[in-house]
């Protein structure tokens, strides 16, 4: 005679189901993609898809031996809804919102405004430098400067009528200088 623990034993295998654990990587293997998409669908952020699946798989785990007959697949997509429903409802989720790209960086107004006069500082460089020594002495002591024209005369070592020649010519090499730097598109209004 056969001890009992061994009939039973060899009955069971015969007659039972598959063990838990075979039976899970079974349905953890047909259905993985399943809960993935139903995720994604059901509004799990991308980046956070892989955790909540596991999640679902881990309430499956331990309530497969509560099924009690009907559509596994019904059954599953009744626990992903509820992991997804909890998932949305976490506060991390609410204050976090990331994007598959980067969101453009903002500038403050202060550095835009920084950037913009070191352009327009560069440019009138430029301009300058292809006016003649005369000239542009007496348009930057004049305009950029701002003093009056016959400290400029007497600065630069010419009559008064001199100056005012040299800072006409001047004014219109920098606005023809202008002129073409907008015409380039440099100017964009």
């Amino acid at each position: 005679m056969s001890p009992p623990d061994a009939i039973t034993r060899d009955v069971l295998l015969v007659t039972s189901e598959p063990p838990a654990a075979t039976r899970f990587a079974d349905l953890y293997v047909e259905h993985a993609s399943f809960v993935w998409r139903t995720m994604r669908r059901l509004g799990v952020r991308a980046a956070d898809v892989e955790d909540t699946c596991q999640e679902v798989f881990l309430v499956v785990h331990a309530k497969l031996a509560e099924f009690r007959g009907g559509s596994m697949r019904a059954w599953i997509f009744a626990i992903a809804a509820r992991v997804a429903s909890d998932y949305r409802k976490r506060a991390f989720v609410r204050r976090e919102a990331v994007g598959e790209e980067l969101p453009e960086a903002s500038v403050p107004e202060a550095q835009t405004a920084t950037v913009a006069r070191a352009q327009a500082l560069a440019l009138l460089d430029a301009i300058l430098a292809g006016l003649d020594d005369d000239k542009r002495a007496v348009f930057l002591l004049f305009e950029l400067e701002q003093m009056p024209m016959q400290e400029v005369a007497a600065a630069v070592g010419c009559p008064l009528q001199t100056a005012y020649t040299r800072l006409h010519a001047a004014r219109e090499q920098v606005n023809a200088a202008i002129g073409r730097w907008k015409k380039r598109g440099g100017a964009r209004s």
